[in-house]
Protein backbone atom coordinates (compact mmCIF):
# COMPACT_ATOMS: atom_id res chain seq x y z
CA UNK A 1 0.00 0.00 0.00
CA UNK A 2 0.84 3.41 -0.85
CA UNK A 3 -1.34 5.47 1.44
CA UNK A 4 -3.01 4.45 4.81
CA UNK A 5 -6.11 5.18 6.52
CA UNK A 6 -4.48 5.39 9.98
CA UNK A 7 -2.52 8.42 11.02
CA UNK A 8 0.00 8.98 14.93
CA UNK A 9 -0.73 12.49 15.82
CA UNK A 10 0.90 14.05 19.09
CA UNK A 11 -1.13 17.34 20.42
CA UNK A 12 0.98 19.73 21.89
CA UNK A 13 1.32 21.43 25.00
CA UNK A 14 4.00 23.68 24.76
CA UNK A 15 4.22 24.64 21.23
CA UNK A 16 6.31 27.86 19.55
CA UNK A 17 9.10 28.67 17.81
CA UNK A 18 11.79 26.09 18.00
CA UNK A 19 15.32 28.28 17.68
CA UNK A 20 17.79 25.12 17.41
CA UNK A 21 15.53 24.07 14.00
CA UNK A 22 15.18 27.86 12.71
CA UNK A 23 19.00 27.60 11.87
CA UNK A 24 18.06 25.48 8.86
CA UNK A 25 14.50 25.95 8.82
CA UNK A 26 13.78 28.70 6.82
CA UNK A 27 9.92 28.79 6.69
CA UNK A 28 10.11 29.30 10.45
CA UNK A 29 9.16 33.12 11.81
CA UNK A 30 8.08 34.13 14.98
CA UNK A 31 4.99 35.55 16.53
CA UNK A 32 4.55 38.53 18.44
CA UNK A 33 2.92 36.68 21.24
CA UNK A 34 3.51 34.73 24.35
CA UNK A 35 4.51 31.31 24.15
CA UNK A 36 1.30 30.64 26.19
CA UNK A 37 -1.00 31.98 23.82
CA UNK A 38 0.85 30.41 20.22
CA UNK A 39 0.41 26.95 22.27
CA UNK A 40 -3.34 27.27 22.53
CA UNK A 41 -3.64 28.47 18.82
CA UNK A 42 -1.50 25.76 18.13
CA UNK A 43 -3.80 23.29 20.07
CA UNK A 44 -6.81 24.52 18.39
CA UNK A 45 -5.59 24.16 14.93
CA UNK A 46 -4.76 20.84 16.23
CA UNK A 47 -8.11 19.68 17.33
CA UNK A 48 -9.69 21.26 14.27
CA UNK A 49 -7.58 19.44 11.56
CA UNK A 50 -7.61 16.31 13.76
CA UNK A 51 -11.69 16.94 13.41
CA UNK A 52 -11.84 17.29 9.73
CA UNK A 53 -9.51 14.26 9.02
CA UNK A 54 -11.72 12.27 11.89
CA UNK A 55 -15.14 13.15 10.19
CA UNK A 56 -14.02 11.98 6.68
CA UNK A 57 -13.34 8.52 8.14
CA UNK A 58 -9.98 8.77 8.86
CA UNK A 59 -8.71 6.92 11.80
CA UNK A 60 -6.34 9.42 14.08
CA UNK A 61 -4.62 8.10 16.80
CA UNK A 62 -4.17 11.35 19.10
CA UNK A 63 -1.75 11.08 21.98
CA UNK A 64 -0.44 14.11 24.08
CA UNK A 65 2.38 15.76 24.38
CA UNK A 66 4.18 14.99 27.97
CA UNK A 67 6.97 17.67 28.01
CA UNK A 68 7.53 21.34 28.49
CA UNK A 69 10.85 20.94 26.49
CA UNK A 70 9.83 19.69 22.91
CA UNK A 71 8.49 22.55 21.23
CA UNK A 72 8.54 20.41 18.00
CA UNK A 73 6.76 17.47 19.50
CA UNK A 74 3.19 18.16 16.85
CA UNK A 75 5.79 16.70 14.04
CA UNK A 76 6.20 12.85 14.81
CA UNK A 77 6.99 11.54 11.54
CA UNK A 78 10.82 13.18 11.78
CA UNK A 79 11.29 10.54 14.11
CA UNK A 80 9.05 7.59 13.79
CA UNK A 81 7.85 5.53 10.92
CA UNK A 82 5.82 2.52 10.88
CA UNK A 83 6.21 -0.30 8.08
CA UNK A 84 3.89 -2.84 6.44
CA UNK A 85 6.98 -5.77 7.60
CA UNK A 86 5.67 -5.06 11.55
CA UNK A 87 9.01 -2.72 11.51
CA UNK A 88 9.46 0.63 13.57
CA UNK A 89 12.14 2.69 12.84
CA UNK A 90 13.47 5.96 14.94
CA UNK A 91 15.18 8.21 12.87
CA UNK A 92 18.39 10.69 14.34
CA UNK A 93 16.91 14.27 14.65
CA UNK A 94 19.52 17.51 14.00
CA UNK A 95 18.45 19.67 16.80
CA UNK A 96 19.31 17.95 20.42
CA UNK A 97 15.58 19.43 21.99
CA UNK A 98 13.93 17.37 19.31
CA UNK A 99 15.88 13.95 20.25
CA UNK A 100 13.44 14.30 23.66
CA UNK A 101 10.73 13.31 21.65
CA UNK A 102 11.30 9.72 21.33
CA UNK A 103 8.83 7.79 22.97
CA UNK A 104 9.02 4.34 24.01
CA UNK A 105 5.29 4.50 25.54
CA UNK A 106 3.90 5.57 21.81
CA UNK A 107 5.00 1.65 21.08
CA UNK A 108 2.83 0.27 23.91
CA UNK A 109 -0.60 2.60 22.99
CA UNK A 110 -0.49 1.74 19.07
CA UNK A 111 -0.25 -2.02 20.54
CA UNK A 112 -2.81 -1.37 22.50
CA UNK A 113 -5.04 -0.23 19.53
CA UNK A 114 -4.51 -3.78 17.76
CA UNK A 115 -1.10 -2.72 15.56
CA UNK A 116 1.44 -5.79 15.80
CA UNK A 117 5.36 -4.20 16.55
CA UNK A 118 8.00 -7.03 15.47
CA UNK A 119 11.25 -5.12 15.43
CA UNK A 120 12.74 -2.15 16.07
CA UNK A 121 15.79 -0.11 13.74
CA UNK A 122 17.12 2.54 15.47
CA UNK A 123 19.75 4.82 13.99
CA UNK A 124 20.07 7.39 16.24
CA UNK A 125 23.65 6.01 17.03
CA UNK A 126 24.12 8.45 13.87
CA UNK A 127 23.62 11.19 16.26
CA UNK A 128 26.86 11.07 17.66
CA UNK A 129 28.68 11.22 14.16
CA UNK A 130 26.92 14.37 13.35
CA UNK A 131 24.72 12.37 11.18
CA UNK A 132 20.62 12.76 10.55
CA UNK A 133 17.78 11.18 8.50
CA UNK A 134 14.47 12.43 10.12
CA UNK A 135 12.45 10.07 8.84
CA UNK A 136 9.03 10.79 6.21
CA UNK A 137 10.32 14.01 6.52
CA UNK A 138 13.65 13.57 5.06
CA UNK A 139 12.89 10.05 2.78
CA UNK A 140 9.71 9.93 0.38
CA UNK A 141 9.05 6.24 0.12
CA UNK A 142 7.04 5.30 -3.19
CA UNK A 143 5.93 2.13 -1.71
CA UNK A 144 4.65 0.17 -4.68
CA UNK A 145 7.35 0.89 -6.81
CA UNK A 146 10.26 0.15 -3.86
CA UNK A 147 12.16 3.68 -4.52
CA UNK A 148 13.07 6.65 -1.81
CA UNK A 149 13.34 10.17 -3.06
CA UNK A 150 15.41 12.45 -0.70
CA UNK A 151 17.00 16.11 -0.99
CA UNK A 152 20.01 16.04 0.83
CA UNK A 153 20.30 18.89 3.78
CA UNK A 154 21.96 18.95 7.26
CA UNK A 155 19.12 16.37 8.18
CA UNK A 156 19.29 14.31 5.38
CA UNK A 157 22.64 12.77 4.92
CA UNK A 158 23.38 10.52 1.93
CA UNK A 159 24.99 7.88 3.45
CA UNK A 160 22.81 7.46 5.90
CA UNK A 161 19.98 7.42 3.68
CA UNK A 162 21.64 5.04 1.36
CA UNK A 163 21.75 2.92 4.25
CA UNK A 164 18.27 2.84 4.58
CA UNK A 165 17.14 1.82 1.23
CA UNK A 166 19.85 -1.16 1.37
CA UNK A 167 17.73 -2.19 4.56
CA UNK A 168 14.21 -1.88 3.07
CA UNK A 169 15.67 -2.68 0.21
CA UNK A 170 14.69 0.61 -1.67
CA UNK A 171 15.82 2.41 -4.82
CA UNK A 172 17.34 5.70 -3.92
CA UNK A 173 16.66 8.82 -6.13
CA UNK A 174 18.91 11.43 -4.94
CA UNK A 175 19.10 14.70 -5.25
CA UNK A 176 19.59 18.42 -3.47
CA UNK A 177 16.70 21.31 -3.46
CA UNK A 178 17.33 24.65 -2.94
CA UNK A 179 15.25 27.77 -1.66
CA UNK A 180 16.47 31.55 -2.08
CA UNK A 181 17.56 33.11 1.12
CA UNK A 182 18.66 36.62 1.43
CA UNK A 183 19.89 36.40 -2.11
CA UNK A 184 21.36 32.99 -1.63
CA UNK A 185 20.16 29.29 -2.72
CA UNK A 186 20.65 26.96 0.30
CA UNK A 187 19.29 23.52 0.69
CA UNK A 188 15.24 22.81 2.02
CA UNK A 189 15.61 21.04 5.20
CA UNK A 190 12.82 18.20 4.50
CA UNK A 191 12.37 16.36 0.98
CA UNK A 192 8.75 16.40 2.27
CA UNK A 193 8.36 20.35 2.17
CA UNK A 194 8.56 20.53 -1.77
CA UNK A 195 7.08 17.15 -2.64
CA UNK A 196 4.25 14.84 -1.64
CA UNK A 197 4.05 11.59 -3.45
CA UNK A 198 0.62 10.14 -3.70
CA UNK A 199 -0.75 7.06 -5.87
CA UNK A 200 -1.12 8.00 -9.33
CA UNK A 201 0.67 11.48 -8.94
CA UNK A 202 3.24 14.08 -7.50
CA UNK A 203 2.97 17.28 -6.28
CA UNK A 204 6.63 19.12 -6.62
CA UNK A 205 8.26 22.08 -6.68
CA UNK A 206 10.76 21.33 -9.37
CA UNK A 207 12.06 24.65 -9.62
CA UNK A 208 13.93 24.05 -6.18
CA UNK A 209 16.08 21.46 -7.93
CA UNK A 210 18.33 23.32 -9.59
CA UNK A 211 20.92 20.99 -11.07
CA UNK A 212 19.53 19.85 -14.20
CA UNK A 213 20.34 16.69 -14.48
CA UNK A 214 19.43 15.74 -11.36
CA UNK A 215 15.79 17.33 -12.13
CA UNK A 216 16.03 15.06 -15.06
CA UNK A 217 16.12 11.84 -13.17
CA UNK A 218 13.27 12.56 -10.64
CA UNK A 219 11.72 13.35 -13.78
CA UNK A 220 12.05 10.59 -15.25
CA UNK A 221 11.39 8.26 -12.41
CA UNK A 222 8.00 9.49 -11.53
CA UNK A 223 6.57 9.29 -15.45
CA UNK A 224 8.44 6.08 -15.59
CA UNK A 225 6.25 4.77 -12.80
CA UNK A 226 3.79 6.24 -14.11
CA UNK A 227 2.80 9.50 -11.61
CA UNK A 228 1.30 12.83 -12.96
CA UNK A 229 3.49 15.24 -12.17
CA UNK A 230 1.77 18.33 -10.68
CA UNK A 231 4.44 20.69 -10.75
CA UNK A 232 3.85 24.20 -8.04
CA UNK A 233 6.21 26.98 -7.89
CA UNK A 234 8.63 27.84 -5.33
CA UNK A 235 6.35 30.57 -3.79
CA UNK A 236 3.45 28.04 -3.71
CA UNK A 237 6.32 26.02 -1.85
CA UNK A 238 6.47 28.54 0.27
CA UNK A 239 2.76 28.38 1.62
CA UNK A 240 3.09 24.83 2.29
CA UNK A 241 1.43 23.44 -0.89
CA UNK A 242 4.42 20.80 -1.26
CA UNK A 243 3.52 19.30 2.35
CA UNK A 244 0.43 17.05 1.00
CA UNK A 245 -0.66 13.67 2.01
CA UNK A 246 -2.60 11.19 0.29
CA UNK A 247 -4.53 8.96 3.09
CA UNK A 248 -7.63 6.79 3.19
CA UNK A 249 -10.90 7.52 4.37
CA UNK A 250 -14.36 6.16 4.99
CA UNK A 251 -15.38 3.59 1.96
CA UNK A 252 -11.85 3.44 1.22
CA UNK A 253 -11.92 6.75 -0.56
CA UNK A 254 -8.86 8.72 -1.19
CA UNK A 255 -8.02 12.47 0.05
CA UNK A 256 -5.14 14.77 -0.55
CA UNK A 257 -4.84 16.55 2.85
CA UNK A 258 -3.29 19.78 3.02
CA UNK A 259 -3.07 23.04 5.03
CA UNK A 260 -5.72 26.13 4.09
CA UNK A 261 -2.85 28.36 2.86
CA UNK A 262 -1.71 25.74 0.92
CA UNK A 263 -5.26 25.10 -0.88
CA UNK A 264 -5.48 28.75 -1.47
CA UNK A 265 -2.10 29.36 -3.03
CA UNK A 266 -3.27 26.31 -5.85
CA UNK A 267 -4.12 27.59 -9.44
CA UNK A 268 -7.11 26.39 -10.09
CA UNK A 269 -5.92 24.17 -12.81
CA UNK A 270 -3.50 22.30 -9.84
CA UNK A 271 -6.70 22.21 -8.04
CA UNK A 272 -8.62 20.24 -10.90
CA UNK A 273 -5.24 18.03 -11.65
CA UNK A 274 -5.57 16.63 -7.97
CA UNK A 275 -9.25 16.35 -7.47
CA UNK A 276 -9.05 14.39 -10.88
CA UNK A 277 -7.68 11.42 -8.56
CA UNK A 278 -9.11 12.31 -5.32
CA UNK A 279 -11.12 14.49 -3.28
CA UNK A 280 -9.46 17.43 -1.04
CA UNK A 281 -8.80 18.03 2.53
CA UNK A 282 -7.71 21.55 4.21
CA UNK A 283 -7.92 22.84 7.35
CA UNK A 284 -6.00 26.21 8.54
CA UNK A 285 -2.98 25.77 10.14
CA UNK A 286 -1.66 29.07 10.39
CA UNK A 287 -0.02 29.60 13.81
CA UNK A 288 1.49 26.46 13.42
CA UNK A 289 2.90 26.77 9.52
CA UNK A 290 4.87 30.11 11.27
CA UNK A 291 6.37 29.23 14.46
CA UNK A 292 6.45 25.41 13.27
CA UNK A 293 8.31 26.11 9.77
CA UNK A 294 6.09 22.83 8.84
CA UNK A 295 2.88 21.97 7.61
CA UNK A 296 -0.06 19.24 7.21
CA UNK A 297 1.79 16.28 6.12
CA UNK A 298 4.65 16.63 8.93
CA UNK A 299 1.80 16.23 11.48
CA UNK A 300 0.76 13.17 10.86
CA UNK A 301 2.92 9.84 11.32
CA UNK A 302 1.39 6.99 8.73
CA UNK A 303 0.58 3.64 10.46
CA UNK A 304 1.30 0.94 8.41
CA UNK A 305 1.64 -1.93 10.87
CA UNK A 306 -0.25 -5.02 10.84
CA UNK A 307 -2.87 -5.86 13.09
CA UNK A 308 -2.41 -8.35 15.86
Amino acid sequence: MQITNTILMIRPVAFRMNEQTAVNNYFQEDMDLANATINQRAQAEFDAFVKVLRDHGVSVIVVDDVRQDTPDSIFPNNWISFHESGTAVIYPMFAANRRLERRKDIFDILEGQGFRIDSVMDYTAAEDDGLFLEGTGSILKDRVNQKAYCALSERASEALFIEFCEDFDCFPVIFTANQTVDGKRLPIYHTNVMMAMAEDFAVICLDTIDDKKERKNVVDHLTRDGKEIIAITEAQMHHFAGNMLQVIGANEKRYMVMSSAAYHSLRPDQLSAIQAHCDILHSSLETIETCGGGSARCMMAEVFLPKA
